[in-house]
């Protein structure tokens, strides 16, 4: 089974890359600023990371918390690593990924648009979702690159 991770990624989504990963903003925005930093190379377990490889990872929080406090004034920050959709398939293929969900305690607006965290303080909601534009996607990424 072919893991979607290890696939090419879209260049113009790519907001930052390291010698081992990528990161990435997803397409979900409801959680303004939510970013996937991928492994660069298929592993499936924490403990299998290299020592390098978790020096750059905590790099990029320390680079990505900076800029995203910087761009949107950012509350705090949710970091997981769960890879449990790979478990729903009858063959798992997991890939070594984590979500960053920035939280906000007060609303933000770019563009038209106005994103608000009405769960703040609570656990985030898995059945919220929020796609935008190209464009204000191309405005999110050119304000986190801006202050990295």
């Amino acid at each position: 089974m072919e893991c979607k991770y290890c696939q090419k990624h879209n260049p113009e989504n790519i907001i930052y890359e390291t010698t081992h990963w990528y990161v990435i903003l997803a397409n979900d925005q409801y959680y303004l600023g939510r970013c996937i930093v991928i492994l660069k190379r298929h592993c499936e377990n924490l403990t299998n990371l290299e020592k390098s490889e978790w020096d750059e990872f905590m790099d990029i929080v320390k680079k990505l918390e900076v800029s995203l406090k910087k761009s949107f004034n950012v509350t705090m920050f949710n970091w997981t690593c769960l890879m449990n959709h790979a478990y729903k398939d009858k063959n798992p293929n997991p890939h070594i990924h984590w979500d960053l969900k920035p939280r906000y305690n007060h609303s933000v607006k770019i563009d038209h648009l106005v994103f608000e965290d009405l769960e703040f303080g609570e656990h985030y909601d898995l059945t919220k979702k929020q796609e935008v534009s190209p464009e204000i996607i191309k405005k999110i990424i050119f304000k986190i690159k801006d202050n990295l």
